[in-house]
């Protein structure tokens, strides 16, 4: 029986969900939930209906997992916890220094509604965050480092968009290259949040938007904008979609560590992401963590859940037997 997936929010990341969820033979999307008319949207599965998200709660029974795709600033906070009481769900939580309370918070809705929550998935938080976690349990002594970009992050982007008279944006985070390579020389540097990134940021303005406000909300912003060095350029709407239309990122986690009886033995584990795609690839590593979610429920699990609690295997399609032959 397929496992049958739900989204909620049809923006980027909701339609990248809706393509990985064509490429899993064991998933198929039944309704997709929107805040606008869906009689004006239309999705690509034609098996699927578009819904309202007032009526979501009727599809209690009828859905494995509901996948939310709205974002990290105001939506996430507030619709886990709430569809948590109805759903599994997955969501993609970005915002690192709120995670331990948005964990609370999802944790003690899916006790309540018997659900199981999966937070913070796609690649940053979700792969890199399990790939620091493996590099720090395999070399203690060592310096952990994360650069992102240069791409468009979504969730900073988003957090513009929701800035009184902000039309559109675009956030491009953009790693400093003398601290890369400092890195992978083995110098070890202490870097500030500062000296690894800037942050470009292309700004469409509502008309008569006082852009002076806009660029000092902008470059305030806590948890998004505060601590970088942050340039803010106001452009014509038609110049971000000509220039600024795709929606690319990547990155790099490393941990430079050291080995022997004296530490003699230096080591260098990098990680890499190059993506053409941002949220088609988030989507991608949502969607298998939706099968662990299934899976999990399945066996009477409930509560929260992030990608540090969830077992590999949970992840695939292919059964045990199958990974031990194909991939061990």
């Amino acid at each position: 029986m397929s496992i049958r997936i739900g989204i909620l929010g049809y923006g980027n990341l909701g339609r990248g969900v809706e393509c990985a969820v064509k490429q899993n033979p064991d998933m198929e999307l039944t309704a997709v939930f929107t805040r606008r008319n869906p009689a004006e949207v239309s999705i690509l599965t034609e098996t699927a209906k578009v819904c309202s998200v007032s009526d979501a709660a009727d599809w209690k029974d009828k859905i494995d997992v509901m996948i939310l795709c709205g974002g990290s600033a105001t939506d996430l906070p507030i619709q886990t916890p709430e569809y948590a009481r109805l759903f599994n769900v997955i969501d993609s939580f970005d915002t690192h220094a709120r995670i331990p309370e948005h964990f609370d918070n999802v944790d003690a809705a899916a006790k309540a509604g018997g659900t199981v929550g999966i937070i913070s998935v796609g690649w940053d938080p979700g792969m890199f965050s399990l790939n620091r976690l493996y590099a720090n349990a395999i070399m203690p002594q060592g310096n952990d480092y994360t650069f992102w970009g240069k791409g468009v992050s979504q969730g900073h982007s988003d957090a513009i968009r929701r800035i009184p008279g902000v039309k559109d944006a675009r956030q491009y985070t953009i790693p400093v290259d003398a601290a890369l390579e400092a890195v992978r020389n083995g110098e070890n540097p202490q870097l500030t949040t500062r000296q690894k990134h800037t942050r470009d940021c292309y700004v469409v303005l509502e008309e008569g938007a006082d852009a002076t406000k806009v660029e000092e909300t902008i470059k305030t912003m806590p948890n998004y904008f505060s601590d970088y060095d942050t340039a803010v350029h106001f452009v014509t709407e038609e110049e971000l979609k000509k220039n600024h239309s795709k929606l690319p990122h990547g990155g790099f986690v490393l941990r430079s560590g050291c080995t022997g009886w004296e530490n003699e033995n230096k080591h260098l584990i990098e990680y890499s992401l190059k993506l053409d795609s941002n949220p088609e690839f988030t989507a991608g590593v949502i969607v298998a963590y939706a099968r662990a979610a299934c899976r999990l429920a399945k066996e009477g699990q409930t509560g929260c859940r992030t990608v540090f609690d969830i077992a590999p295997a949970y992840l695939s399609a292919k059964d045990g037997a199958a990974l031990r032959a194909e991939m061990l």
